[in-house]
């Protein structure tokens, strides 16, 4: 896991510095060597920080060439596949001097040009220059689990890990783009390509880009999307065991690559179904799991020790209970910091204590994310099949007529709102919006002092729902390629790589995407009565009777309470109340009101404060 900072451009290059600032912003992301390279011509900078986790010699060092000094790479991520790609390279005839995945992703490019991509496995981001042929070509992994910015403009490409790597150059201006602020202010993310930065765009998962250096021109592609469903046959019945069979055997072997590494690597298990399973797998691979489970003191709700042991236990781990510190406000400036692009996700504040906690353990840790989305686990899959099977027959136009209502006469926060706002939505074609945040009538007052505001978000993420007959399928895909993209593995990827963790996903296997949408018919998945449910008889058949399959405990923090009163409260409301805040003061004072009486309007708040300081931070206006 590493941090790569790069520019390419039609012409010379004349201010340099900033390369190695940027560079040096990412330290977090890679503290245990660093590169910098330009081109004989200087049209070409690439630079590196890194996080040894194979071949710690220096022959891992980056930015790397090839043996013919005509290609150089700068890589961010694990191939997980390449030991096998190395052998299959061999045999054509490469000769390597390294034992590091990196320089296998430039034999594969020397071998197959762009559409090495596509041999792959693992979580990625790289840059390789092709002196040749004068082009740079930008890759991100399918799932999107390492990010990767840019901008592009007047004939140079520049990029990075991070935006506040970019953002070391003082030639690119800092304006918010208004649009990326309406999905924030929507959803609590930005979305897909679009970028929070006005002119900076972010390559989307599963996609690459070809930048000609000569023409300025860059060609962008998606290399790969999970497949549809194939068609059941009615006359032949569903092969549950086949397809649990075919289940276990791709989560094994893919926990078996994701435990390959030359530093120590953990288990994050919470005692949840998916850290249960990925343990039981690791303890077939290796006869030494190291399991990890955090305690959060004072909030017996969010306590899942008991849950772990029993797993560890049956398994033989070597289990570590590690208490998480009392979390102070003073910690909510440090992550808006580090977060490339404001987030409204509150749990970035736990994932940021059980890195910080894991890290002095172990370099790589292995988690369940993925498992909720490709098989049915969040609860409001079973929430929305519910609305359709007993709501969907009441006319359109009665339940649109409801919705407009709900958002007319219940304040923000109302317990079911959302849900009641979801009743408009098309729900043969499309999806109800459940999670939305700010509404299009409240981010208008929110947005008021700037006139007429652009809200586009709904119109927009209304186009992106996946063309599927299913509702289930819809949700899930939906939430493949935009919540886990864009929240969790963002998430993940920030809050452990300020702590220079490495968090690997094994569901993320490409192999088991494909297995998931491809196979798993969705009453495998989830219905009105129940979640997950191949993944829970799997469950079932590998941990132990006593497990509790039921049970789902969100990885989250008591802020409401916390904004009763003491620091944090003080610092919401400090920053909230400032001089130059962009958002208006009595919506914002309508949210506190609310708050205060019960409504769940904290995450909200949340969402303004991370905003607002990461603005501060970085210095940005309002385009």
């Amino acid at each position: 896991m590493c941090g790569i900072v790069g520019i390419a451009s039609a012409a010379a290059v004349t201010n340099r510095s900033w390369l190695a600032v940027g560079r040096d912003a990412l330290v977090h992301r890679g503290p245990d060597d660093a590169g910098e390279w330009w081109s004989p011509d200087g049209r070409v900078g690439l630079a590196h920080r890194r996080l040894a986790i194979l071949d710690l010699s220096p022959a891992g060092h980056q930015p790397m060439h090839d043996a013919t000094a005509t290609l150089t790479i700068v890589f961010n991520g694990e191939i997980y596949n390449f030991t096998d790609l190395r052998c299959e390279l061999q045999e054509i005839g490469f000769v390597f001097s390294s034992h590091s995945d990196t320089e296998v992703i430039l034999a594969a490019y020397r071998q197959w040009g762009a559409t090495c991509i596509q041999h792959l496995n693992g979580m990625f981001a790289f840059a390789i220059y092709d002196s040749e042929r004068q082009t740079v070509l930008l890759a991100r992994d399918r799932a999107g689990e390492k990010p990767l910015f840019y901008h592009r403009a007047g004939g140079t490409l520049r990029f990075a890990s991070e935006l506040k790597a970019l953002m070391a150059d003082p030639d690119l201006p800092r304006r918010v783009d208004r649009e990326s602020l309406d999905f924030f202010l929507a959803i609590g993310h930005v979305s897909g390509e679009r970028c929070i930065l006005q002119g900076f765009s972010k390559l989307p998962p599963a996609h690459a880009l070809l930048f000609h250096m000569t023409s300025g021109r860059a060609d962008i592609w998606r290399y790969w999307q999970p497949p549809d469903l194939a068609a059941a046959d009615s006359n032949v019945p569903i092969d549950e065991d086949g397809l649990l069979g075919e289940l276990e055997t791709l989560l094994e072997d893919s926990v078996r690559r994701q435990l390959i590494a030359d530093v120590p690597v953990g288990v994050l298990l919470s005692g949840g179904v998916d850290s249960s399973l990925i343990t039981a797998m690791a303890s077939r691979v290796t006869a030494k799991v190291k399991t990890f489970t955090i305690r959060f003191p004072g909030h017996g709700g969010l306590d899942e020790t008991e849950h772990a042991r029993l797993i560890a236990r049956q398994f033989g781990t070597e289990h570590i209970e590690l208490e998480a510190r009392a979390t102070t406000a003073d910690l909510v400036p440090r992550l808006a910091k580090q977060f490339d692009e404001p987030m409204l996700d509150s749990s970035m504040i736990p994932t940021f204590l059980v890195s910080e906690l894991v890290r002095r353990h172990c370099k790589v840790a292995l988690g369940g994310d993925g498992g909720d989305e490709l098989f049915g686990g969040y609860t409001g899959y079973d929430r929305m099949l519910w609305m359709k099977s007993r709501l969907g027959k009441i006319p359109g136009p009665v339940r649109r007529l409801v919705s407009t209502a709900a958002e007319r006469l219940l304040p923000l926060g109302v317990k079911g709102r959302n849900w009641l706002l979801g009743l408009g939505a098309d729900l043969e074609h499309g999806l109800p919006l459940i999670g939305g945040v700010f509404t299009p009538s409240s981010r208008k007052r929110l947005m008021s002092r700037y006139g007429r505001w652009p809200v586009v978000a709904e119109s927009i993420l209304e186009q992106q729902v996946p063309n599927q007959a299913d509702l289930l399928q819809r949700a899930t895909r939906m939430d493949f390629a935009d919540y886990l993209a864009e929240d969790i593995l963002v998430k993940v990827d920030r809050a452990s790589m300020l702590n220079s963790l490495e968090v690997r996903a094994p569901f993320l296997d490409y192999r088991l995407v494909e297995f998931a949408f491809g196979k798993v018919p969705s009453n495998l998945k989830a219905t009105v009565h129940d979640k997950k449910i191949l993944l829970k008889r799997l469950a079932a058949r590998v941990l132990p009777a006593e497990f509790d399959r039921q049970r789902k405990q969100g990885f989250s923090i008591p802020l409401p309470t916390w904004l009763k009163g003491g620091p944090f409260r003080e610092l919401f409301q400090d920053v909230l109340s400032g001089p130059d805040v962009i958002f208006d003061r009595r919506t914002v004072s309508d949210l506190w009101r609310g708050q205060d009486r019960g409504r769940s309007n904290s995450e909200r708040l949340f969402a303004l404060v991370l905003f607002e300081l990461w603005r501060r931070e970085y210095r940005v206006s309002l385009g």
